[in-house]
């Protein structure tokens, strides 16, 4: 544990947990400020602690949160009561610590460490990796020191929030930043691999595990034989994708989760998967054209702001669930993969859009922001 005062001008406690959208960015982060000399203290819920293994931090702080759930306001009272227990842990641990600035990065597990460090008059700063703003960046917006964002939009943020927000982007993990520096190479017309890579169907999505491989089995067989497809498919649905696959001749790898998605991105001709911030952010910066589905039931669209964003630039299609049906993807597929030039423009649009140094501009927004 860090001492108390020890360096207290070189530690930031960076609250974020939950899911990897808000712990991938955090961790970015974490490693420019501790390359920079920084201490770094992680504050998180018990849920994040296995994905916390390999953050830098000297130390991980568990803050009990709650979130109350949609529909069951039954659960309000019993969350409050959770994040007060929390904001009370928090502060004993801050004036242990003492450190220089709090960053948040959204989502519940980060109010009881940003609302203890704002009841104690400390520099705080919130990130919000979204194209909008998360409930408790917009809650919390109004008190803290600095507001960073990641995209040039930030819907349903306060006029002030937006005044104030400064654009730094999404965080991406150096394996992914190294990509920016990775040109392009768009298949040939008629001759030698396309590989497509489908991201997302770990997470339950059903549709992509089961749609994709349909659509592509649809697919003229001259592209279905030079298809190599890498699909993230859901637990449930391998044996079944994988037949589809077999019986369509397209050589596939199919797998809940891929470890090393940078090395993936960096051979993709066309990505399909979900518009999470990160997604959407490793996407921009590898320089990939893409298509993209927004997760139908994502808080406030944020998922469809996200790809909108890509979208609007030129670099990818969006292809909404309601309206999604195999047909449609196989035509949007054969159209793109067929398109060398048309591709290219796509991969040239998203790098455009990337701003691969974001964790080099959250850090030093940071260091402006702290005592």
């Amino acid at each position: 544990m860090l001492e108390r005062g020890l360096a207290s001008r070189k530690v930031a406690v960076i609250a974020a947990g939950g899911t990897g959208g808000h712990l991938f960015p955090a961790q970015a982060l974490a490693e420019a400020l501790a390359s920079r000399g920084w201490r770094i203290v992680l504050a998180t819920d018990d849920r994040a602690q296995a994905l916390a293994n390999t953050f830098p931090a000297e130390e991980v702080i568990i803050l009990a949160a709650a979130t109350v759930r949609k529909g069951d306001p039954a659960s309000l009272p019993r969350a409050a009561a959770t994040i007060l227990r929390g904001v009370s842990q928090g502060r004993t641990a801050l004036a242990r610590i003492d450190p220089a600035v709090v960053v948040g990065f959204g989502g519940y597990p980060s109010l009881p460490a940003l609302i203890a460090a704002i009841s104690k008059g400390r520099r705080t700063i919130v990130h919000e990796q979204n194209a909008v703003s998360g409930r408790a960046n917009r809650l919390l917006a109004p008190f803290v020191t600095a507001i960073a964002c990641a995209f040039p939009t930030l819907g349903k943020a306060s006029a002030r929030a937006q005044a104030r927000a400064v654009l730094v982007g999404n965080p991406v993990r150096p394996q992914i930043r190294a990509l920016a520096d990775l040109a392009y190479d768009p298949p040939a017309v008629d001759e030698g691999e396309v590989r497509l890579l489908i991201t997302g169907g770990s997470q339950g999505a059903r549709l992509l595990s089961e749609l994709l491989p349909a659509a592509i089995a649809e697919l003229p067989e001259p592209l279905r034989l030079r298809l190599r497809v890498e699909q993230q498919t859901r637990p449930d649905s391998l044996e079944g994708a994988r037949r589809v696959y077999a019986d369509a001749l397209v050589a596939c790898e199919l797998a809940p989760f891929f470890r090393d998605m940078a090395g993936r991105l960096a051979k993709a001709h066309l990505v399909i998967g979900r518009a999470g911030a990160s997604t959407v952010s490793e996407i921009a910066v590898a320089g990939r054209p893409s298509i993209l589905i927004p997760l139908k039931v994502s808080l406030d669209d944020d998922q469809g702001q996200n790809a909108q964003v890509l979208a609007d630039a030129g670099a990818a299609q969006v292809a909404r669930e309601d309206s999604l049906t195999q047909p449609m993807m196989t035509a949007a597929l054969q159209a793109l993969l067929t398109n060398p030039r048309r591709l290219a423009r796509m991969a040239a649009a998203a790098r455009r859009v990337a701003r691969p140094d974001a964790a080099e501009r959250l850090a030093d927004l940071v260091e402006t922001t702290a005592r």
